[in-house]
């Protein structure tokens, strides 16, 4: 897990971050990184609102970020998942996508270039 790679176009670093597996509407895994290695689940969340995220993201009982449903140009459903933390110097935002395994997903970091 964690290994960067650059993408055909150069535009992109990526990084899988975390891994997981869905039951119901709930993923549940880890997210692993230099300082992050967190027991993580992903539970749907009531919205309040339309911009109100779908998800929430949780290390135990504490609430770390936040999901939102999303759909690629090729049809392709995926959360777009910011994860945040006092001790963080910024946020995470990352991509949660089907793996190639049935009922796997993939937490997927990206730095555009220049970032």
């Amino acid at each position: 897990m964690g290994a960067a790679r650059e993408t055909e176009t150069g535009n992109f670093i990526m990084a899988t971050i975390g891994t997981f597996t869905k039951t119901g509407e709930t993923f549940t895994g880890s997210v692993k990184t230099l300082n992050i290695n967190a027991k993580t689940t992903i539970k749907a969340a009531e919205k309040g609102s339309d911009k109100a995220p779908d998800y929430r993201v949780f290390a135990g009982s504490t609430e770390f970020g936040a999901a939102w449903k999303k759909t690629s140009s090729e049809g392709r459903n995926y959360l777009s998942v910011k994860l945040d933390d006092p001790s963080f110097p910024a946020p995470i935002y990352a991509t949660l996508v089907e793996g190639e395994e049935a009922n796997s997903f993939s937490l997927i970091w990206s730095r555009r270039n220049g970032d």
